[in-house]
């Protein structure tokens, strides 16, 4: 018997199809903390994320026939929960800003290293303020590839895009995160 931990989604999964229901939980533990920082970043609001981030449990056991094991599940639920924030902003009809991130990762902070007009320390207490003024298709990319570590090809799975948009997406958000933290005075001192 192989070990819980060293267990893959994929065997997680074939174990659950296979009527061993309760290895869900599994699936749960694993990417329930992740699931709710990625839906509080698009939804700033705590109780609203951990709404969606149920239904994406819900919606992904309910769908779970339909998962090919040979593709990556993380894709395929973050793209589940993505889904669901976007509908729910669409029927509130609401600007949803981001308001949750309370650390910023290094990694975020070292793809402005050689950027001269950034000082580390104000980046760290000012970016939130900066990323709640970010489109949220810029701010979902940044979010995913530097506070989730998602690889660019993950990325284009869960937001079906092409792997090159992610990229493009990508530095033009760092473009627009430059812009708004300098129009909010967040500069070199």
């Amino acid at each position: 018997m192989q070990k819980i931990d060293n267990l893959t989604d994929s065997q997680i999964i074939k174990q659950i199809l296979d009527g061993d229901v309760d290895a869900y939980s599994l699936i749960v533990e694993r990417y329930e903390a992740k699931l709710m920082r990625y839906a509080t970043y698009i939804l700033k609001d705590y109780d609203i994320a951990s709404d969606i981030t149920q239904e994406t449990f819900i919606k992904a056991y309910t769908n779970l026939r339909g998962f090919k094991l040979d593709k990556q599940f993380s894709s395929w639920i973050y793209r589940i929960l993505h889904n669901e924030a976007m509908n729910y902003i669409k029927r509130s009809k609401k600007l949803v800003s981001l308001g949750a991130v309370s650390e910023i990762d290094d990694n975020f902070l070292q793809s402005f290293k050689s950027d001269k007009d950034f000082d580390q320390k104000l980046l760290k207490d000012d970016v939130r303020k900066c990323l709640n003024d970010m489109d949220v298709k810029y701010r979902e990319v940044l979010m995913l590839n530097y506070f989730d570590h998602l690889k660019y090809d993950e990325i284009s799975d869960i937001l079906r895009i092409p792997t090159s948009t992610v990229g493009i997406r990508i530095r033009r958000a760092k473009i627009s995160l430059k812009k708004i933290c300098q129009q909010k005075g967040v500069s070199h001192e």
